[in-house]
């Protein structure tokens, strides 16, 4: 059953459902960004070491992957909503309490808390969003995916013209940290209830539940992805000025060309996915992303390069989010244990890339390396993916 097959009431209901799960992305994407892009702040606030810095980043990740074990067992329990709505009340919370934290030692805890909270809510909204997604009848994970993509930008640029004019960390995050508040308690009243065991609620969830062999295949693929990703916005501008002699401004577009092709894919996957179907669009977006890292690694004018970034992040847009989608139609676990599960792989991906190609940079040199990715995106193609 589509949308339009649904009642006027139902599918207006469903219509609210998929704008405030939408809206959950934005808000975790402008919280987790304006995080992201002050680091350099941050370090230089609590007096930080390279030592202490890392080890803030270290935490973060780990207490993200080890809270997103959990979300799939509670939201079986308590659903997804109840997850989200504590969530957008404490990550802006936290994230004004990293930047009045009385030393480092506090900024510390604070970080590992907030990387718990967002690793929670990362599984959740995107449980919530498949759950919708298939009470819908129709894609909404790459419209998702997009806002999540331009909340990115929004914080970027937002930093940029505070920093210009002077405006001090702890003033800019304690005002956006009072706008993602207020903004939060008005989406949490609308977001959908989902995301609860969908058979025999009264069973025992485990934290083991949901892995099976089509999960673990899904899963590495989603791994691979994240690398994919981690060489373009990782090492994609140190690849042009380092191997094509860029200059830094040019080879800093190669970054905003690869985010802004993801964000425009992103933008169309929904509407391309309901006409060509989700494993058709993932190979099309695969092969397509393959081409442009080609043009990327082998073309030897940079600005040729910087055309090749854009057309593998246009590529690649739609391939995360039909990946969480293929897992929520796997039978097994309820959707919200399933897509934490997967995005435990993706979080692997997230660290292990940019560190894997930089040693493996080291072995074999940058070009070799870079050039890798092609195999690698179009080895995912092969991967077995769930009947639509």
């Amino acid at each position: 059953m589509t949308v339009s097959q649904l009642e006027p009431h139902r599918r207006a209901l469903v219509g609210r459902d998929r704008w405030a799960v939408t809206a959950v992305f934005l808000l975790n994407g402008l919280t987790l960004a304006t995080y992201i892009v002050r680091a350099p702040s941050f370090k230089s606030a609590h007096d930080l070491s390279d030592a202490r810095f890392g080890l803030s980043g270290l935490l973060f990740a780990t207490a993200a992957i080890a809270c997103m074990q959990a979300v799939g067992p509670l939201a079986a329990r308590v659903g997804t909503r109840t997850i989200l709505r504590g969530a957008l009340a404490l990550m802006p919370l936290l994230l004004v309490g990293l930047a009045v934290a009385p030393g480092p030692e506090w900024y510390l805890v604070g970080t590992a808390v907030l990387g718990g909270i967002h690793g929670a809510t990362d599984a959740a909204m995107n449980a919530s969003a498949v759950a919708v997604e298939r009470e819908a009848g129709r894609p909404i994970l790459n419209g998702c995916h997009a806002a999540w993509s331009m909340s990115a930008v929004v914080a970027s640029l937002t930093t940029a013209a505070l920093a210009h004019f002077g405006v001090s960390l702890a003033v800019h995050l304690v005002s956006v940290g009072a706008v993602l508040l207020v903004a939060g308690l008005i989406i949490a009243r609308r977001l959908p209830d989902n995301g609860r065991a969908e058979a025999e609620p009264d069973a025992p969830v485990s934290v083991r539940s949901g892995w099976s062999r089509p999960l673990i295949l899904l899963g590495l693929t989603a791994t691979a992805l994240m690398i994919c990703e981690g060489a373009a916005l990782g090492w994609g501008g140190i690849f042009l000025h380092e191997e094509r002699n860029a200059s830094f401004s040019l080879a800093a577009v190669a970054i905003t060309a690869y985010t802004g092709g993801q964000t425009l894919g992103r933008l169309a996957g929904d509407g391309l996915t309901g006409r060509r179907g989700g494993n058709q669009l993932f190979r099309i977006g695969a092969v397509i992303a393959a081409g442009g890292f080609s043009v990327a690694v082998l073309a030897p004018h940079p600005g040729v390069a910087v055309a090749g970034f854009a057309l593998a992040g246009l590529g690649s847009s739609v391939l995360v989010p039909l990946t969480f989608s293929a897992v929520g139609r796997l039978p097994g676990a309820s959707t919200a244990a399933l897509v934490s599960r997967l995005t435990t792989f993706t979080y692997t991906g997230i660290l292990l890339g940019p560190a894997l190609i930089g040693w493996i940079a080291g072995q074999i040199g940058l070009t070799t390396t870079m050039a890798a990715v092609i195999p690698l995106l179009l080895l995912v193609v092969l991967v077995p993916r769930p009947k639509q």
